[in-house]
């Protein structure tokens, strides 16, 4: 049986230089575990500590997870998932039911900027949705026919996404929240539109 405990505790001792599972992770697993079904073929985009694939690779057909940290990498496989170093989904040829990404989506101002594997998992860039955004333009390719994905936001960042996926070629939808102090984190479901 997988627990959050375990995972946890071996995370803290076996991971350094990954982005610790957080209240977006848990976000992210929440609503990922009411959307997956037995027959997906899964990708994770930015796994991370692989925490999300790690509570998943079960509940699915097959499972395979990408970071461009080779420490998360290297953590992730470590917890028994499939991990591909890469920028996004770059080079992944196959199609998926069910994309997960939770995005860096904070914006840094230059003196919080350090310049090591952290800053690539929590800075967003321009409005903090540039590198959300790019992946929504770069994935299309990777999603079956009637594949959905899911993504966290910011309420910070909500509106810059919410102009750009106006304008997009993606349905969506909020399936998910949880309130922090400083913000609130939505769940977006998306569809490619028909």
């Amino acid at each position: 049986m997988r627990d959050r405990k375990t995972f946890l505790r071996r995370f803290t001792r076996d991971c350094q230089n990954v982005y610790e599972p957080a209240e977006d992770s848990e976000l992210l697993l929440e609503c990922a575990l009411k959307e997956v079904r037995k027959s997906d073929s899964v990708l994770e985009v930015g796994t991370g500590s692989g925490f999300v694939s790690y509570f998943l690779q079960e509940r699915c057909s097959f499972l395979l997870a990408t970071d461009i940290n080779p420490h998360a990498a290297r953590c992730a496989r470590s917890f028994g998932i499939e991990c591909v170093i890469t920028d996004l989904a770059r080079g992944i040829k196959k199609r998926f039911d069910l994309i997960l990404f939770n995005p860096p989506y904070l914006r840094l101002e230059d003196w919080e900027r350090r310049g090591d594997w952290l800053e690539k998992a929590i800075d967003g860039g321009k409005d903090g949705v540039e590198v959300t955004v790019r992946f929504l333009e770069e994935i299309a390719d990777n999603l079956s026919e009637n594949g959905r994905i899911i993504i966290i936001s910011s309420s910070t960042t909500f509106d810059s996404l919410r102009d750009y996926l106006s304008r997009s070629k993606y349905e969506w939808e909020i399936v998910g929240k949880k309130k922090l102090f400083f913000e609130e984190l939505y769940a977006l479901k998306l569809r490619l539109k028909l």
